[in-house]
């Protein structure tokens, strides 16, 4: 077992990969339902075009959120004792 450092160091970048892999897979689901949805309600498009954004958005918010833990920790701004 390493130190704390060291943890991070490996534990950093496989955090921040699992949070973009799950965002990735999050926005490929959503846009698929999206289009779903215009598909079978061309109508609706404009409304359903803007709740996606919207979901997207908060979406790709969580990996920013991981990308900011992830350089407090990897700049010692955050320390692990």
């Amino acid at each position: 077992m390493g130190t704390p450092q060291a943890n991070l160091a490996w534990a950093l970048p496989l955090a921040l990969a699992l949070a973009a892999i799950a965002c990735a897979f999050g926005l490929a689901k959503a846009v698929a339902a999206a289009m779903d949805g215009i598909a079978r309600q061309p109508e609706a498009a404009k409304d359903i075009q803007g709740a996606m954004i919207i979901g997207c958005g908060f979406i790709e918010a969580l990996t920013i959120y991981a990308l900011v833990v992830v350089l407090l920790f990897g700049l010692g701004i955050i320390a692990i004792h």
